[in-house]
């Protein structure tokens, strides 16, 4: 498997867990649709590349580079670093430490599938 597929899946993988966690959150009905849309243009992309993956996959970086700002954005939240006032968005449960990890794991996932996405020079 290359490493256009492997991207892909890891998107995957990170669309399927924020749409979950979007989905069994007590946020309001708004912030949940939100969500689920994102997730929802963010998987049409991964589709779209899995299917011509020769094809432009900027569209899906793009995606995925948000998502990795996000997450680091809720890490640094969650963490006291920074004050946006989305305490309640970023938290997962009531555990601040599943909070957290949550945050960190899908941030790793982004910046991975970011890596494994963006396109090499060639060798000469």
């Amino acid at each position: 498997m290359d490493k256009i597929r492997v991207g892909c899946w890891s998107v995957l993988a990170l669309v399927v867990a924020q749409t979950l966690s979007t989905l069994l959150s007590g946020d309001l009905a708004e912030i949940r649709i939100i969500g689920v849309l994102f997730n929802l243009a963010a998987a049409v992309s991964v589709y779209l590349v899995l299917r011509r993956p020769g094809r432009n996959r900027w569209p899906l970086v793009a995606w995925v580079a948000a998502f990795f700002g996000w997450h680091v954005t809720g890490l640094l939240t969650l963490a006291g670093v920074v004050t946006t006032g989305l305490d309640a968005v970023f938290t997962v449960g009531s555990d601040p430490r599943m909070s957290i990890l949550y945050q960190v794991v899908l941030t790793t996932v982004a910046g991975f599938a970011v890596h494994l996405l963006l396109p090499r020079p060639t060798r000469t």
